[in-house]
C-alpha cells in the first residue's frame, strides 16, 4: 500500500477522533482536539498527499470524501485560516483536474454529457469560490464587495500569507467564467479578480514553483484584449514558469500549446512543447507528480486531436487517420 493511501487514512482517522471528541467531551475541550486536527490537516506538505500521487483515478476518488471531511471540520472551526484555504481549494482542483478536464476530453458527439459536466464543474468552482471569499471577508471586512475604486484600499493589507488562497480564489472564479463567458456577473468582476492576483504576484512571485506564471500564461492568451489579454505577456510569464521550475512542470508547455500555439495555428511549436511536456519525468519532483500526469494526459489528447485543432500540419497529415 502506498504511503500517500496510508496518509489518507491516518488523516481519516484522526478526523473521526474529532468528531467522536465532539459528542463526548466539554466545549473547551472540542474546541482543542478541533485546533490540533486543524493544524494537522492544513500542515506544509499535507497537500502533498493528493498532489504526489501517481495514481489519478484514486485521487480522484478520494478527494470528495475529503472534501466532505474538510466542510466537516470547518463547521466546527470556521475561523480557521488553513482549513479555508484547503477546504476551498480542493473543491477547485477536483472540479478542474476531475470533472471540467475529462468532459473537455470527451467525444465531439458527446455534446449534451460535456456539457452537464461542464456546468458541475461551474458549480464546484463557485462553491470553492465562496468558501475562500467568506474566508477574506473575514480577515478583511467588506472586501468581498468593493468595486474596483474600494478594492485599492484594500490590496496593500493583503500578506504574504494570503497568497495561496488569492491564487485558488482567482482560479475557481476565472475558471468559472471560462466556462460561460456570458456569465455577466462574474465577467464584471475581471478588474478585480486581475488586481487580486497581480497583489498576489507581488507578494510571492515565486509562489509554488512558478504557479502564478503559469496562470498568466492562461489568463493573458484566453481573455481578449479588451478585456486585459496580452499574448506578449503570455510569452513572457511562460518562460519565466519554465524557469522557476527548472523545467520540471508539464503544465507551462501544455498551457502555451493549447492557448498561444493553437490561437496562432503554429503546429511545429504546438507539437514541440507538447513533447517537451511528455518528457517531464514525473518522479523528480514528487509534490507536484500528480499534476504532471494529468498534464501529460492532456498532452497526448492534444496531439490526438491535432487535427481538428490545425487547418495545416504540414508533413505529419500522413500520421493521421482521417
Amino acid at each position: 500500500m502506498s504511503k500517500g493511501v496510508e496518509e489518507v487514512k491516518i488523516k481519516i482517522v484522526c478526523i473521526s477522533i474529532v468528531l467522536f471528541i465532539c459528542i463526548l467531551s466539554s466545549c473547551s475541550i472540542n474546541k482543542m482536539a478541533i485546533n490540533a486536527v486543524s493544524n494537522a490537516l492544513t500542515s506544509q506538505g499535507s497537500g502533498s498527499v493528493f498532489t504526489g500521487d501517481n495514481d489519478p483515478e484514486l485521487v480522484g476518488d478520494a478527494i470528495p470524501f475529503a472534501i466532505k471531511m474538510y466542510e466537516v471540520l470547518l463547521s466546527q472551526n470556521p475561523d480557521h485560516e488553513g482549513l479555508i484555504t484547503m477546504t476551498g481549494s480542493l473543491f477547485v482542483m477536483y472540479a478542474n483536474a476531475f470533472v471540467q478536464g475529462p468532459a473537455d476530453q470527451l467525444p465531439q458527439n458527446a455534446y449534451a454529457e460535456k456539457e452537464i459536466e461542464r456546468l458541475r464543474a461551474k458549480n464546484l468552482y463557485l462553491r470553492g469560490a465562496k468558501i475562500l471569499e467568506d474566508g477574506f471577508e473575514k480577515k478583511y471586512p467588506g472586501i468581498s464587495a468593493a468595486d474596483m475604486e474600494q478594492l485599492k484600499t484594500y490590496l496593500p493589507k493583503l500578506k504574504k500569507e494570503d497568497v495561496a488562497s488569492l491564487y485558488w480564489y482567482v482560479a475557481a472564479n476565472l475558471s468559472a467564467y471560462s466556462i460561460t463567458p456570458f456569465d455577466l456577473a462574474l465577467g464584471q468582476r475581471l478588474p478585480q479578480l486581475k488586481a487580486l492576483i497581480d497583489r498576489a504576484y507581488e507578494l510571492d512571485p515565486d509562489f509554488n514553483s512558478g504557479a502564478l506564471d503559469d496562470f498568466y500564461v492562461l489568463f493573458y492568451s484566453s481573455v481578449p484584449e479588451a478585456m486585459g489579454g496580452n499574448k506578449a505577456l503570455a510569452e513572457e510569464h511562460f518562460l519565466k514558469a519554465v524557469e522557476k521550475s527548472n523545467g520540471l512542470s508539464a503544465g507551462p508547455y501544455v498551457s502555451v500549446a493549447a492557448s498561444i500555439c493553437v490561437s496562432a495555428q503554429d503546429y511545429p511549436r504546438f507539437k514541440e512543447y507538447l513533447n517537451k511536456a511528455l518528457a517531464v519525468d514525473v518522479d523528480v519532483n514528487p509534490d507536484i507528480r500528480l499534476m504532471n500526469i494529468l498534464s501529460q494526459r492532456k498532452a497526448r489528447y492534444l496531439l490526438s486531436t491535432a487535427p481538428q485543432l490545425f487547418i495545416d500540419l504540414g508533413e505529419d497529415e500522413y500520421l493521421y487517420d482521417f
